[in-house]
């Protein structure tokens, strides 16, 4: 049986070589488990890490019934190549994530509540909108119409894809057609901000929900701070574009830490949709 000292010199060995990562915030290494455990919450600094499209939605789902728009795949309408052809920088997206596209859509239940979800996954290609990205949108709405059940959106993205041109921008007015059905229903569509969110994606289907959360120090706005500050030739101090700065300014409607953040989603949920005894 091995001794004291063989067992601690084995536990300390696979601590060092269980895969880590460095906190962006504050450099400190965690390893992977702790920070899946602490849902990419840095534990020394309190940096909220990104998460991917498929993990946001199992962590809120706690039962996940489906996906929808899983059928979509992206076209190369224009053979757009700038330093590289647009199906290469596809394929480089599709191995990277391990996802089809830039959103992922799931329908399920949070506790008692019959939802339907969708997560930007910014590793790909920065979370930009192209055709399929409006698709899946457009395609979960309209489940959420269908089964009369709240839309939950997390944005994380760059803006429009540029190498879809004219058919890029065109999502913005479809996503902005198929909540604004839902509207008219009275349907419950709540967007949390995740960092980063900017460009057609800020000027569509993020800033068109009844509700908007944000998470802590998330970067948001249309044109990046330093377009900005070229533009108008002044220095934008801390913290312009920040979740924090935006609350201030009525743009979000609350700012939530990740550990409450599920609670907060569902107490509001409860509320637009009549659930009793849930407290406000």
């Amino acid at each position: 049986m091995p001794g004291i000292k063989q067992q601690l010199t084995a536990q300390l060995t696979a601590v060092e070589t269980e895969p880590s990562t460095k906190c962006s915030n504050c450099h400190s290494v965690i390893t992977n488990t702790a920070l899946i455990f602490n849902c990419y919450v840095c534990p020394h600094c309190d940096h909220h890490l990104p998460m991917s499209a498929r993990e946001r939605l199992n962590w809120l789902l706690d039962q996940v019934d489906g996906e929808t728009g899983q059928e979509f795949t992206a076209k190369d309408p224009l053979s757009f190549v700038d330093s590289k052809p647009y199906p290469a920088r596809m394929s480089e997206a599709q191995e990277k994530t391990g996802e089809s596209e830039a959103l992922v859509a799931m329908y399920g239940k949070l506790r008692n509540l019959d939802i339907v979800a969708c997560a930007f996954d910014f590793r790909f290609m920065g979370g930009s909108m192209g055709s399929v990205v409006g698709d899946r949108f457009v395609q979960a709405a309209e489940r959420a119409l269908e089964q009369k059940a709240p839309l939950v959106c997390f944005a994380a993205s760059g803006g429009a894809r540029m190498q879809e041109g004219l058919l890029s921008l065109m999502q913005m007015a479809r996503t902005a057609a198929a909540i604004e059905r839902l509207r008219i229903a009275g349907i419950p569509y709540i967007v949390v901000l995740t960092n980063p969110v900017y460009g057609g994606v800020t000027a569509s289907l993020a800033m068109l929900g009844d509700i908007h959360l944000a998470e802590p120090k998330a970067m948001i706005g249309f044109a990046g701070k330093r377009v900005i500050e070229q533009t108008v030739r002044e220095t934008l101090e801390e913290p312009f574009q920040r979740a924090e700065f935006l609350l201030e300014h009525g743009v979000v409607d609350e700012v939530v830490h990740r550990h409450q953040l599920i609670d907060t989603i569902y107490r509001l949920l409860a509320k637009l949709c009549h659930v009793p005894n849930v407290d406000a």
